[in-house]
């Protein structure tokens, strides 16, 4: 097939953006139709957005657009969590024991501008703004829109369709909808919501408190985090349920009682946040979701990617690297069958799916242990443990997290598999005895391996994934 023909994308967010860029790095003709105004010259957050932690996988796919020196800019490294207790203590758990791993934090509408900005530099890429898709015919790849400022409704039609407009995606609604083949969704909440509030920055425009960690206030059934941003200030996250136990969503309605549940449970950060009853009240509470699929194309005519295909909960830092993960793989499976979508979408799917699902399953996991493991008198021995391995034997040893984090050649699901035997095997002998930190480290590590080795036999011939 001839590279000039027309490639249309739904969505100019991140995961769509830089899609976009690649396939017009590669000589096609793309348009991109997003619903919302040009965030470069339009504030459009209001207090939605997540702030993202950029690590391994997500570079990875900015490397291959050739933009990641000028992403780095925007990052600010981060090297472990720092946990906060209700009397104000801290300590810090590393992300690594190796020396230079890091996540970093970084603006979604910074990174999101700059995506586009390189999106303009191509003369056969163009993204129109406020184009709202109003629903799309799969056989025809057409979608019908809607002009916010002409007020008009229009047909776009594309040789090939792209699906990356997120979880609330037209895409895979006309999967569901128009019934053409046998598609199965899934889309499951937490009982918790999110709400973002703000650290500002001091008076000579310096961080209050270290920007090198990601800050977590860990409470049991609710959890704080903050994380840095560049002029000083931390995004704040309040995640919470919306009507359990005795601090909700749905019960924190009066000055009093905002004012009694942050003075009891996160004393130090509501010195630091001057305008609580202000931000509580007005900034939007978000639901948390997962959402799987499949499958996520239409023959040979469009496909799924990103959020489209796999929405995440946050608590992994991943979901922007996953849908970042999607592009390098889809580039990769793109230059072996260049010419026939048909395999070009089966094959991508048939590579991505079961981590898109892996990566699912460990956030859903992640949340339970920031929320409530990490200041576990276990877990923590846990974690000092692995670190002085990753230390010792950096090419030897890589924890779960760094495995998912930074270790972009190791596929999600090949990080979950070993990853959980490896939790469970350090664990169970911690509580039974059988290793403690006076130990030799060599042996240590055998026994570990061990063990990990053992129990992913056991799940083999019970025959788990």
């Amino acid at each position: 097939m001839p590279k000039s023909q027309n490639i249309l994308i739904i969505g100019a967010g991140l995961c769509g953006s830089l899609l976009a860029l690649r396939l017009a790095q590669r000589g096609y003709t793309v348009n991109v139709y997003e619903s919302r105004p040009d965030l470069r010259t339009t504030d459009i957050s209001a207090g939605r957005s997540i702030n993202l932690a950029l690590s391994a996988r997500g570079l990875r796919a900015l490397r291959l657009a050739g933009i990641e020196d000028k992403v780095k800019p925007l990052c600010i490294p981060m090297y472990g969590r720092l946990m906060h207790d209700t009397q104000s203590n801290t300590f810090p758990s590393n992300y690594s024991g190796r020396k230079g791993e890091f996540i970093n934090s970084i603006s979604r509408g910074e990174l999101n501008g700059l995506l586009l900005t390189e999106a303009d530099k191509y003369d056969n890429l163009t993204i129109h703004f406020n184009k709202k898709c109003n629903s799309i015919d799969i056989e025809n790849n057409t979608a019908q829109l809607y002009d916010y400022e002409t007020k008009k409704e229009f047909e776009a039609k594309g040789d090939v369709l792209f699906g990356a407009d997120g979880a609330g995606s037209s895409l895979r609604k006309a999967y569901f909808l128009e019934r053409k083949f046998l598609f199965s969704f899934s889309q499951n909440y937490l009982t918790h919501g999110y709400k973002e509030l703000e650290i500002p920055a001091s008076k000579e425009g310096k961080h209050q408190i270290s920007k090198d960690y990601l800050h977590i206030w860990p409470r049991g059934e609710y959890m704080l985090i903050a994380l840095p941003n560049l002029d000083g200030s931390f995004t704040v996250t309040l995640f919470l349920s919306y009507e359990e136990g005795e601090y909700n969503f749905n019960n924190l309605t009066t000055e009093k009682t905002i004012k009694a549940f942050f003075e009891s449970q996160f004393p130090d950060a509501l010195a630091l946040i001057p305008n609580i009853l202000e931000e509580f009240t007005n900034n939007p509470t978000g639901p948390l979701g997962t959402i799987k699929c499949s499958p996520w194309h239409y023959q040979g005519k469009n496909v799924l990617l990103g959020d489209a295909a796999h929405a995440i909960v946050p608590f992994y830092g991943q979901g922007m690297n996953a849908s970042f993960e999607d592009v390098t793989v889809f580039n990769t499976v793109l230059e072996q069958h260049e010419g026939d979508w048909e395999t070009i979408f089966k094959v991508y799917e048939k590579t991505r799916k079961a981590d898109t699902d892996a990566i699912a399953d460990l956030a859903i996991d992640n949340y339970y242990e920031m929320r409530d493991h990490v200041a576990n008198p276990m877990f923590k021995e846990k974690r000092i443990l692995e670190m002085a391995l990753e230390k010792e034997f950096p090419e030897e040893y890589f924890s779960k997290y760094s495995m998912v984090t930074f270790k972009e050649d190791i596929p999600y699901s090949q990080a979950m598999k070993k990853g959980r035997a490896q939790d469970k095997a350090i664990l169970n002998m911690i509580a039974d005895k059988t290793i403690n930190m006076k130990d030799d480290l060599k042996i240590i590590l055998k026994k570990v391996q061990q063990e990990t080795n053992a129990i992913l036999e056991d799940d083999r011939i019970a025959g788990l994934k």
